[in-house]
């Protein structure tokens, strides 16, 4: 919802007399509620839950360029392990996506080598889908983390094994 349309229902809620209007859309929840001359509202932000979505639940939004200008993908942070691998880490909290869309193949799979630049998933923060790039040229030995699952800033998605 846009705060455009809270400050109409705010207007709303003052001018006509109500002394309360609660809309729900999807998972997102706003009630209204006048005292007074005084008007409040609370804003209930959708849930976080555990539960990986499917490929087929997975949203079909996710293919649609989030902005037409080019933005700067998040690099994702590195390092080393044992001295033989290094860790590819979440740059960000969000949703992981393996490819740009259901449809769409993986960005990489398990035994694919990367450059650096190259973008290896999609971690969905506040409905922006940030592609994710690679700071090490190497070849994807594990993929740690789920298709459609959560992340949390510094999660390792990725083992490399560096190219010599």
């Amino acid at each position: 919802m846009e705060l455009k349309e809270i400050k109409e229902l705010i207007k709303l809620v003052s001018d006509a007399g109500v002394t309360e209007v609660e809309v729900e859309r999807g998972d997102f929840k706003i009630s209204i509620k006048k005292t007074d001359d005084k008007v409040t509202y609370v804003q209930q932000a959708p849930m976080v839950t555990s539960v990986a979505m499917t490929e087929q639940a997975r949203p079909a939004s996710i293919s649609a360029p989030v902005n037409t200008e080019k933005l700067e993908a998040p690099a994702a942070k590195t390092e080393s392990v044992n001295g033989n691998f290094i860790t590819i880490k979440s740059p960000m909290i969000g949703t992981y996506y393996k490819s740009p869309a259901p449809d769409k193949p993986n960005f990489v799979q398990i035994g694919d080598e990367i450059k650096v630049g190259q973008v290896l998933c999609i971690v969905e923060a506040m409905k922006l889908f940030n592609e994710i790039e690679s700071e090490v040229a190497g070849r994807i030995v594990k993929i740690l983390v789920d298709n459609a699952s959560p992340v949390e800033y510094d999660q390792p998605l990725f083992l490399v094994e560096p190219i010599k």
